[in-house]
């Protein structure tokens, strides 16, 4: 990892800690709201691809089983 991001981890994590929720939730919600949305876009520009159903299906699979270890 990135010696900067790894500041800015950090950074944030004492911002966290340090604040009130209500004063970093609505910081968090639109990223984590813009990730939600850029997957969305991605899985569903997948399914209409080649076998994309299927490499879908993979990915799902392989997480399962990445969580269960």
């Amino acid at each position: 990892m990135r010696e900067e991001h790894l500041i800015e981890i950090k950074r944030w994590a004492e911002f966290v800690r340090t604040h009130k929720r209500e004063e970093w939730k609505p910081q968090i919600k639109s990223l984590i709201d813009s990730q939600i949305i850029i997957a969305n876009r991605f899985y569903k520009r997948l399914a209409r691809t080649n076998n994309g159903k299927e490499k879908i299906k993979k990915l799902i699979e392989n997480r399962i089983r990445n969580i269960k270890k």
